[in-house]
């Protein structure tokens, strides 16, 4: 057994852990010893490698479009932002666009949220349904009033190959991974003590947490802090369709159904009914829920899916946030030196760039220097102030 000091250990070496911690080596004005503590170094059950892997700037908030936004330029760039030894990662990224499609009943807050969306600088097209109709002659329309399509800067991509970026290029810029469980407790002296389930013992000012559902919610505990996040599954379906349908978008039915291309075929997926969503750790594909409500939706919406071959599935988990499907960003008042990135409810990947940087800018410099991600602190969670998503997939 050994004890070790470092000046940050950040917990959970999956997407948002290696972003905050290649982030905040890659600053000048901070020179300090980061330590990653990742229990799964296989990224077998991680959320990163299971992910759908997708971007959109189609939010109702503007902190989530503002996240995106940047998300995008990071993504599009990626190859010079995280070059190691002149190899430059690809993730293989496709800019096709998130359709949103609105019944009628829906189509004012489709509307509200388009205007925020343009004002932020998003790049969304509007379309009634006849234009709709135009766009993807291979959409029923008969039920629809309008839709809105990402015409540039949304899209979906390799989201394991970005977790392995980020994490090659943080052991570039000298930050350690370490193979293990950890645990946490205050050490005095305004330090942290970080037990690890190999027996070592670590102490360091900084800790941040970026374990996910299960292994997130554990350490707030042991810190003192209860947050609402739970591990919900999410199952993945694949199929191949007999019809080419061309310029096929990410495609989000108003019954929360969601579609886009992979390669040669489809993947999908859908929340499932509320009585049938328990807080959940095993990942076991729940193959009813495409039977009875992904595909007929999808055949519905896209007559060409009435005929499929389905492919494999899988499934993994989001952690979820029940308090407003929003993270928990920043530092915990009250917690000297903890900080939380936890809760992102199925947006992690897409919003790993932005928060990876604000979180190394907060712990170096003590404040966001670019985007302000303070409305979403914990605090909003004391002062029962939900950040009300209206576009949440």
């Amino acid at each position: 057994m050994a004890e070790r000091t470092a000046d940050v250990v950040v917990i959970g070496g999956a997407v948002m852990g290696s972003s905050v911690a290649c982030h905040l080596a890659g600053r000048k004005d901070f020179t300090g010893r980061i330590l990653v503590v990742e229990a799964d170094p296989a990224y077998e059950t991680c959320a990163s490698a299971r992910s759908a892997a997708s971007i959109r700037q189609q939010f109702s908030t503007a902190i989530n479009i503002e996240i995106s936004l940047y998300g995008i330029r990071f993504l599009r760039e990626i190859g010079a932002r995280l070059e190691v030894n002149a190899e430059r990662p690809a993730i293989d990224l496709h800019e096709g666009g998130y359709l949103f499609l609105a019944t009628p009943d829906k189509v004012d807050i489709l509307e509200e949220n388009h205007r925020l969306q343009q004002k932020l600088g998003a790049d969304i097209g509007f379309f009634d349904s006849a234009g709709l109709k135009r766009k993807f002659p291979w959409l029923d329309v008969s039920d629809l009033a309008a839709g809105c399509h990402g015409l540039t800067g949304e899209g979906w991509f390799d989201g394991y190959g970005l977790m392995q970026a980020f994490r090659k290029k943080a052991r570039a810029l000298g930050v350690e991974y370490i193979a293990a469980q950890a645990s946490v407790d205050a050490a005095g002296g305004g330090d942290w003590r970080i037990k690890l389930s190999n027996g070592d013992t670590l102490t360091a000012p900084v800790v941040v947490n970026c374990a996910g559902a299960a292994g997130g919610t554990e350490i707030c505990r042991q810190a003192g802090l209860e947050v609402p996040v739970v591990p919900r599954k999410r199952c993945v379906f694949t199929f191949d369709c007999r019809e080419k349908l061309d310029h096929f978008p990410l495609l989000i039915d108003p019954t929360g159904t969601y579609v886009r291309p992979e390669g040669a075929g489809y993947i999908c997926g859908s929340a499932p009914p509320e009585d049938r969503d328990p807080d959940c750790s095993d990942f076991e594909v729940d193959h009813s829920l495409f039977e009875e409500h992904i595909w007929p939706a999808l055949a519905a919406r896209v007559p060409a899916f009435e005929a499929i071959r389905p492919g494999p599935s899988w499934a993994g988990s989001y952690d979820m946030n029940l308090f407003d499907h929003n993270a928990f960003i920043g530092a915990v008042p009250g917690l000297k030196g903890f900080y939380l990135a936890l809760g992102f409810s199925g947006h992690g990947l897409q919003q790993s760039p932005a928060v990876g940087r604000g979180l190394a800018e907060l712990i170096a410099t003590g404040a966001y220097q670019t985007l302000d991600l303070s409305p979403l602190s914990i605090e909003r969670l004391a002062a029962q102030r939900p950040i009300l998503e209206r576009n949440v997939v």
